[in-house]
């Protein structure tokens, strides 16, 4: 038995990306058992979120007053929370509560944020305050299961909303009208449905066994076998008698690593068709993507669970509705939007739940109190009492959402309300992210799909970013020059154009990095008012060597192929668009090795802009495109100022600091602090060089629109606002190399986006810090540690994390990847089947952080072994001294490279370089630690 534990509030929030597996090794039997898990997401937005004002906006959560202290009405001290602004609106029924509550300590806590508003020249009442602290907890467990929801291929609106939590039936009318759900079920037990759960739950076991062959009749003969086996072993586990069966296969199309779970019919009339699972995948698949296609489909496991039944709760009788229940007592509840606020207006039905009969209705506005929770009924909702106790929601009138908000909500030309301020933010934040599950659903390479090596962002009508979502940092500065350079080059755009481009000097990064973007025209058609962009990373996009990031490349087309401004769709059609861009994918005279790929990854890209484009436009409809673009403003103002703040609180002067790539190369800045705003200057950067580590304008600006982002400790999105305060002077140098319109005299520049880009960090920061007072952090690894593989049919990439700087508040921390790159590892089994090669090690680098007060991240080592002849190459750097500590802390260790021979020998690889391997051959790259931050004493403990 194995028992996992993973309690926490929500300050700490868990991403899961999918189900997760547990697999081990039983020592008993020696069974591969793979145990399916359920996957979790956790919104930190309940009864607990901690509600609070930033400076400019309101703000709820990630904080969260936990059950100790608690709410500030637990009379324990604690802060204003979700559960206080319900109490201070009267949507609790305070006699049912299991102790009295500290209402005072709430008008207090209400108070005094309402003052600092006030100082900040915002003018809400405190039942203004309170609902805008509301509707920004509804509008964050709204957006949470829109997007958990909607990365499953499931529409919430075709679904009923389960109110789960003491807080859940509190707030189950407002998300649903979010969201468009037009039923609840309310059940009496449903804040300790996990409690109840485990009384009722199935005893269950799962088997799985490994495939990996191609669907067909005579794998299915094996199949079989292998599920007879399953079972058997699972009746030892249950038992002989009751247990129920349920068999499935683990089908993905051949090539691709994305798995779907197909179940077989359980019943007598069992079958193993090959058909039928081909039409069942190809079901679930055009669900989830939105798109078949011909190729094969492979077998990744056979699949068993046995279940033996528990208890179960009786079904509800149907029953007849009874007419409208008149209320027995009332109490006042303030109301969203009310323009009068007398008590008369304000009074609402109060029911004890346990009075209630099957077929009662309640009519909102209402609350239901029972032993455990209060539900609220809100305006245009109807609740009916089934047969089990249990509470049917239905919404009867929806309410628009401009009608949900009241005047000073609506008055979006004037000064932002600070309540849909964050709102709005979230709201962009939501569809950024909503258009990366798109496109990670529907790509076909690891690099996408696996690594996460792709960005999305919402750009204003001009190409001003207004929110990304958050993926690779080195992408999201420069994507606002690539949507400018798309305006620029394009007089006339139209509704259903998309464009691609790779072009590293009109706002790419450098070739293997794909843009696509989009524009979004309003629904008539008459405004063009967003545009959308996807970058990915193609792994293989032609180039002298395979992975496309060749390490003695001295001019760009070597490098790759170039997309210039591409119309991808022309009002549309797309058809002859994609033909001709096939054919510019596989020309010479260094043509991408995987043209297929490219294609499918492109096409993946137009879908998820789709998505950006649908959802922008529900939002306009919503509520009204003044107001949306209004707010676009606004976000960006209001990010401007949190910089303007966080440089303000910075010492004023000149402020110098430089530091060398391996190649002896040197970035100089000095950084002059004024006030509220900051010059920052690269002169003295060392001239254009020969080699690939050139960058450009627009990979500096995304180093520093980071950078300036890191100044700020708390939540704000990351778009053009932040670079208002700030002015970059870049002469030429090799950050600024200059272009040419014939590739073959353009300088490199692969390694400038991945490798150039984090020293520019590491020197901005080493600037920055000598402006504050005890020092902003050490650095961190200043690498990406790429490498690359493959032949003349295939290309692989990825990069490598390692250890991140300590800074005056603690330790750095161990493997990770830091500032400008945010991807992650490849999973081992999908490398090695993917692959030829086989991971010998994967292990945090133990000693290589800097010592310090608090020492630096480790880095990790990574040694694969290749099963056959490859092309290899490295793009390094901090091989030749480590990334520097502060304070008196001591560096990191630099990164070390190496080519085990199969005859034991061990060849040191430089930073940079292309060799050729053999099978048996193995690749060892130990990355660098951060730097150590102040002196060591005896006095501190790790």
């Amino acid at each position: 038995a194995l028992t996992f534990d993973m309690g926490g509030t929500s300050t700490d929030v868990g991403r899961y990306d999918g189900e997760i597996e547990l697999e081990f090794e039983s020592r008993k039997s020696g069974v591969r058992i793979m145990t399916p898990m359920v996957a979790i997401e956790t919104v930190a937005a309940g009864g607990g979120s901690i509600c609070w004002f930033d400076g400019t906006k309101l703000m709820v959560g990630p904080q969260s007053a936990a059950s100790d202290p608690g709410p500030a009405c637990y009379g324990r001290g604690g802060p204003l929370s979700v559960t206080d602004v319900n109490l201070f609106l009267g949507r609790i029924v305070k006699n049912r509560f299991p102790f009295p509550l500290d209402e005072l300590a709430v008008q207090q806590r209400i108070q005094e944020i309402s003052d600092d508003m006030s100082q900040a020249g915002f003018a809400l009442t405190p039942h203004e305050l309170a609902h805008g602290f509301l509707a920004i907890a509804n509008q964050n467990m709204a957006s949470a299961i829109r997007s958990i929801s909607i990365s499953r291929g499931y529409d919430p609106k075709e679904y009923v909303l389960v109110a789960f939590g003491g807080a859940g039936p509190q707030h189950c009318c407002a998300v649903a009208d979010a969201i468009g759900i037009d039923g609840i079920l309310d059940h009496p037990d449903g804040s300790i449905l996990s409690a109840v759960g485990i009384r009722l739950a199935d005893q269950t076991a799962n088997r799985a066994r490994s495939v990996l062959s191609p669907l067909s009749e005579s794998v299915m003969a094996n199949v079989v076998d292998l599920w007879q086996e399953m079972e058997a072993e699972i009746q030892i586990q249950l038992g002989e008698h009751g247990v129920q069966f349920a068999r499935s296969l683990d089908l993905r199309y051949k090539g691709t690593e994305a798995c779907q779970t197909i179940h077989a019919p359980t019943g007598e009339a069992r079958f193993e068709s090959v058909a039928e699972f081909e039409t069942g995948f190809s079901a679930v698949h055009q669900r989830l993507f939105g798109f078949t296609t011909n190729r094969e489909l492979e077998v990744v496991a056979a699949r068993v669970e046995g279940r033996r039944p528990g208890s179960r709760l009786s079904p509800s009788p149907p029953i007849a509705e009874r007419g409208l229940l008149a209320a027995s007592r009332q109490q006042p509840v303030w109301r969203s939007g009310s323009v009068d606020v007398t008590l008369a207006n304000r009074l609402t039905n109060v029911y004890d739940r346990e009075e209630l009969q099957p077929g009662d209705r309640v009519a909102g506005p209402a609350l239901v109190a029972g032993a455990l929770s209060t539900t609220v009924v809100d305006v245009g909702w109807v609740a009916s009492m089934l047969a089990d106790g249990q509470l049917l929601l239905k919404r009867v009138n929806a309410i628009p959402a401009t009608e949900r908000l009241n005047q000073s909500h609506r008055d979006s030309m004037g000064q932002p309300d600070p309540v849909q301020l964050e709102i709005f933010n979230n709201h962009f934040s939501s569809i950024a992210r909503q258009m990366g599950i798109s496109l990670q659903m529907t790509s076909m390479s690891v690099n996408v799909k696996e690594r996460l090596d792709f960005s999305c962002a919402i750009f204003t009508s001009v190409g001003d970013l207004v929110v990304n979502a958050p993926h690779i940092p080195v992408h999201l500065g420069a994507m606002s020059e690539t949507v400018r350079a798309i305006i620029r080059l394009n007089e006339t755009v139209n509704p259903g154009d998309v464009f691609a481009t790779n072009d590293p000097f009109a706002g790419g990064s450098h070739l293997p990095d794909v843009t696509v973007v989009t524009p979004v025209f309003n629904a008539v058609e008459t405004d063009l008012i967003f545009w959308v962009a996807s970058r990915s990373h193609h792994s293989e996009i032609g180039g002298i060597s395979p992975g496309s990031m060749p390490a003695h490349a001295t001019n760009l087309a070597q490098e790759g192929v170039l997309i210039r401004n591409f119309k991808l769709i022309d009002g549309r059609t797309e058809s002859d668009c994609f033909q001709q861009l096939q054919m510019l994918l596989t020309s010479p005279p260094y043509p991408s090795r995987s043209p297929t790929e490219n294609l499918a990854d492109i096409r993946a890209q137009v879908a998820a802009n789709r998505t950006g484009q649908r959802d922008l436009l529900s939002l306009v409809a919503e509520y009204s495109q003044e107001v949306v673009l209004a707010y676009t403003g606004h976000i960006q103002t209001a990010a401007e100022q949190k910089v303007r703040m966080a440089i303000a609180r910075m010492k004023n002067g000149r402020f110098t600091f430089e530091d060398s790539m391996d190649n002896g190369a040197t970035i100089r800045v000095a950084i002059e602090i004024r006030h509220d705003e900051v010059t920052i200057d690269f002169s003295g950067t060392d001239p254009v060089l020969k080699g690939n580590l050139n960058a450009n304008p627009a990979i500096v600006s995304s180093a520093v629109i980071y950078v300036m982002r890191c100044l700020i400790d708390e939540d704000i999105p990351l778009n053009e606002g932040v670079m208002k305060p700030v002015t970059v002077i870049l002469p030429e140098c090799f950050l600024n190399p200059g272009s040419y319109d014939d590739p073959a005299q353009s300088p490199a520049v692969v390694g400038g986006n991945v490798e150039t880009s984090q020293r520019v960090v590491d020197v901005l920061l080493g600037a920055m810090q000598q402006a504050t007072a005890g020092g902003l952090a050490a650095a961190s690894q200043g690498t990406m540690n790429n490498w690359l593989m493959g032949d003349a049919t295939f290309g692989y990439y990825e990069t490598i994390g390692g250890g991140s700087g300590a800074t005056p508040s603690g330790n750095g921390a161990d493997a990770v990847h830091t500032h400008m790159t945010n991807t992650r590892l490849t999973d081992p089994e999908v490398l090695e089947t993917r692959y030829p090669v086989v991971l010998r090690e994967f292990s945090i680098r133990v000693g290589s952080g800097g010592q310090g007060y608090h020492h630096g991240g480790n880095g990790m080592v990574r040694e694969v072994e290749f099963l056959r002849p490859l092309t290899v190459s490295l793009l390094t750097n901090r091989r030749n001294i480590g990334p520097y500590g502060i304070q008196g802390g001591a560096a990191g260790a630099p990164g070390v490279n190496r080519l085990i021979h199969q005859d034991g020998r061990e060849e040191s690889l430089p930073g940079s370089c292309e060799v050729h391997v053999n099978g048996g051959e193995r690749l060892r790259i130990e990355t660098p630690g951060g730097g150590g931050f102040g002196r060591e004493t005896e006095d501190v403990q790790d």
